[in-house]
């Protein structure tokens, strides 16, 4: 399980989004994120899992970038 951390750039990548929407998510939405110093750094497996389980969805729903 030597999953690598990922960086708001890689993970906003992956999803499609904005560094942005990633910010708003970590602060509204509670995303799965991590802090290190300053940076904030992310695990696939648990961002997936959070996507899945509707995390990113809802009313209140940050369209920045599209």
């Amino acid at each position: 399980m030597s999953d690598r951390w990922l960086s708001v750039e890689e993970i906003a990548a992956h999803l499609g989004v904005s560094k942005d929407t990633i910010y708003a998510w970590i602060a509204k939405k509670h995303m799965p994120a991590h802090r290190v110093g300053r940076l904030w750094k992310f695990q696939k497996v648990e961002i997936d899992a959070w996507i899945k389980a509707g995390g990113a969805s809802g009313a209140s729903e940050d369209s920045e970038g599209r």
